[in-house]
């Protein structure tokens, strides 16, 4: 008498069943992909390289290309200052700046004055040196302060817009 390894013989239903289950799985395979969620995203990246010689540029690259928001605070009734950072360098000598247009913030019938700081310099429609050519041939990291000027008899409600146009200029020797 032989004796199995096996003490249990499957029967021939327990078998079919089993390749039924099998088949099963293996053919709706496909079919449970097609419930399967999918993400796809798609940005476009751009890079700007200046030349060596002359630049001008904000440090924070997304500063020119958004919207800035100067905050009121209620209880001092002022006007938060924008702030940003800009790279320069000029090889040839200093540089100058000047402002395209009186920059003032205008809401239908109420105005703010800007005042505009470059490097520490008030920026006018005619030329100011902004950068001295020492610094500017080495290259330097400058700051520029846009603030509103209070009026006589304070700020207005209101929603306010306007913009703010700067002018560089390389100097040469």
């Amino acid at each position: 008498m032989s004796r199995s390894l096996c003490p249990y013989r499957p029967t021939r239903s327990y078998l079919r069943l089993r390749w039924r289950v099998i088949a099963w799985c293996v053919l709706s395979l496909p079919s449970f992909s097609a419930f399967a969620a999918r993400e796809e995203t798609e940005f476009h990246v751009t890079v700007s390289i200046p030349t060596s010689d002359f630049y001008v540029l904000p440090v924070d690259s997304g500063f020119l290309e958004r919207e800035q928001v100067m905050h009121y605070n209620p209880v001092t009734e002022r006007l938060s200052a924008l702030r940003a950072d800009f790279d320069v360098k000029n090889v040839l000598g200093g540089i100058t700046a000047r402002l395209g247009f009186v920059p003032t913030l205008f809401n239908g019938h109420d105005s703010i004055s800007l005042n505009i700081t470059f490097n520490g310099e008030a920026l006018a429609l005619a030329d100011t040196l902004v950068v001295p050519e020492n610094d500017a041939r080495a290259g330097k990291r400058v700051p520029l302060v846009i603030a509103a000027q209070a009026p006589d008899d304070g700020f207005r409600a209101g929603q306010y817009f306007g913009s703010v146009q700067i002018i560089f200029d390389a100097l040469r020797p």
